[in-house]
């Protein structure tokens, strides 16, 4: 049984905070791009981003399954008591709570910066008949209250490339103490 449930600790280790790194990962960069264009917001850079944010958000709801198959691999193989293994569960907890307060809040406030989805469901986004939008806003007032200064776009895309580096080296450090296991008497 404590194969299997290492197993499906690892697979999902690698298939739900993977995406979530690289997807944090790529999106300064884009919205760098995107937001300093020449001539406004591209289109396909704001699906860029929309999208990005979208793996991050979805991937970091099922990265859950990840410390849960931990916990009861640790368990079954008798180390939740291990230095190594609570230095991981706390530093889990930290890559967590910088994905949680920092990385995807700091993304949803980019991709608001947007404006509505052009490709959004009609339903969802319907235009009122006398040119507002679903909440009553004017579309256009949204478009000329997302203009972003050149050293705002640059200081939010240093904000986001920091904190997803510190999100994936904290990943990377739980990653390295869970192959290595220093101080453990189950070898590495």
């Amino acid at each position: 049984m404590t194969k299997l449930l290492l197993s499906i600790h690892v697979i999902a280790a690698i298939l739900a905070v993977g995406p979530v790194a690289v997807a944090a990962s790529m999106f300064p960069a884009v919205a760098r791009r995107t937001l300093s264009a020449p001539g406004g917001v591209s289109v396909s850079g704001a699906s860029s981003l929309r999208t990005l944010h979208r793996i991050c958000r979805v991937y970091a709801v099922l990265g859950v399954v990840v410390p849960a198959f931990g916990l009861a691999t640790g368990n079954s193989m008798g180390v939740l008591g291990d230095a190594w293994l609570v230095t991981s569960i706390a530093l889990t907890a930290v890559a967590a709570a910088v994905l949680v307060m920092a990385v995807l809040p700091g993304q949803a406030a980019v991709v608001a910066s947007l404006g509505p989805d052009p490709e959004a469901s009609p339903v969802k986004d319907a235009e009122r008949a006398d040119g507002t939008g679903a909440s009553g806003t004017s579309r256009a007032a949204t478009r000329t209250a997302v203009v972003r200064s050149p050293e705002e776009v640059r200081r939010t895309a240093a904000r986001l490339a920091m904190t997803a580096g510190a999100f994936n080296l904290l990943w990377s450090v739980v990653t390295v103490l869970m192959i290595v296991r220093p101080g453990s008497t189950t070898g590495a």
